[in-house]
């Protein structure tokens, strides 16, 4: 028994020194693994940082621009240093030449909103009561004259100081799609994109966006008056006991509440007079159909573009509110409207508002088509808005 014992304690002693002997050798390896994991800690970190500045220069550079939509191979600027690319442009006018005076009226004036409306000159009067107001906050006015009088215009003052482009018959959305890309309306913090027939005496531009920033709407419209002709969505008429308002509490023929999350319940502005957050406007841009110039139906998805939660990020602002008139000039008077139907109808050969309704339901259904279409395709594509 005494021997067996003892043959065993010289194996057990063998064994902790091998294992003293492996530990030991572990231990002298284990500076090297420390240092193996630092190095490859500080690839993974310098790779990441490059990636983030990378990421930062090109937000400078090329700010709501891809390669992608553009079609245009991404290699195509490296000839050039980054550091004298573009990327950007502005509305602002600018002169042949500067002076010390005209130097001080540059630095005195930065706006950093947008108006742009499309005009037509029988409707200058009520274009120029627009105009003077947002002038007043220093916003940068652009119109687009959608009867190409251009000449009916000048003997206004602040007529040289704004922007003008003329395209015969077009529509408010053809002229947005085409001369404010994101690219060109990234300087201004909010973009208001105004139908010419509206009623400003009880709106303030200044007031309306401190209330916009202070409740975070990336996507607004001024409430319309009561009195006003052509409402279509009840969200939209002012409340007399609010200055905002983000859901239509009122029960009609729409079946809303306050738990209503969707369109035109909540999360809802119409298109006579939206107005966008930078942030908000570089997606409305892209939901625009090129080739849809009526815009029918964009009022239900704009919610998509609000930057978060529509029942949140959009609303309509009570206390500063405005006046739809409906007065439609765009493409002549409705042949229903005028006191000789048979002159019109023989001066246009159709009656032009019939036309123009008619086109704008076929546009309607093909933009539902399209969006239910890009939903199908886009498989990774996940409704923020679904309910589960």
């Amino acid at each position: 028994m005494k021997e067996s014992k003892s043959w065993r304690w010289p194996v057990k002693k063998q064994s902790i020194l091998f294992d003293t002997r492996a530990l030991g050798s572990k231990m002298k390896q284990l500076p090297f693994m420390v240092a193996v994991c630092i190095i490859m800690l500080l690839i993974i970190y310098t790779s990441t940082k490059y990636q983030y500045q990378q990421t930062e220069l090109d937000s400078t550079f090329y700010p709501f621009y891809t390669f992608k939509d553009s079609g245009v191979d991404s290699k195509s600027l490296d000839s050039l240093p980054r550091g004298i690319i573009e990327a950007r442009s502005d509305l602002e006018l600018k002169p042949l030449w500067t002076t010390s005076s005209s130097r001080s009226k540059v630095s005195d004036r930065s706006s950093s909103n947008l108006l742009a409306m499309p005009v037509g000159v029988k409707q200058k009067q009520n274009v120029d009561t627009i105009v003077q107001k947002f002038l007043s906050e220093n916003f940068t006015i652009i119109l687009f004259h959608y009867d190409g009088n251009l000449d009916g215009w000048w003997d206004l003052e602040w007529s040289k100081k704004a922007v003008h482009i003329a395209a015969h018959n077009q529509t408010k959305w053809w002229f947005a799609k085409r001369f404010l890309h994101p690219a060109i309306v990234s300087m201004y913090d909010y973009i208001f994109l105004w139908d010419e027939d509206l009623g400003v005496e009880n709106f303030h531009p200044g007031r309306y966006l401190d209330i916009v920033r202070s409740e975070g709407f990336e996507i607004s419209q001024p409430a319309l008056d009561p009195n006003s002709t052509g409402i279509h969505h009840r969200i939209t008429v002012r409340n007399r006991m609010n200055i905002f308002h983000r859901v239509y509490e009122v029960r009609g023929s729409i079946k809303c509440s306050d738990d209503s999350e969707g369109p035109p319940c909540s999360g809802f502005v119409e298109g006579m007079a939206p107005v966008f957050s930078r942030a908000a406007w570089h997606c409305a841009w892209h939901l625009i159909q090129n080739d849809l110039v009526h815009g029918w139906g964009m009022d239900m998805k704009l919610g998509y573009c609000a930057q978060g939660d529509r029942t949140e990020k959009v609303g309509i602002v009570d206390s500063e509110y405005i006046v739809h008139q409906s007065i439609q000039t765009l493409g002549g008077a409705s042949a229903t409207k005028v006191s000789n139907h048979e002159e019109a109808v023989k001066r246009h050969g159709v009656d032009v508002r019939s036309e123009i309704r008619r086109q704008s339901s076929i546009e309607l259904q093909k933009f539902k088509e399209r969006w239910e279409q890009a939903v199908k395709d886009d498989e990774s594509w996940v409704d923020p808005f679904s309910k589960v």
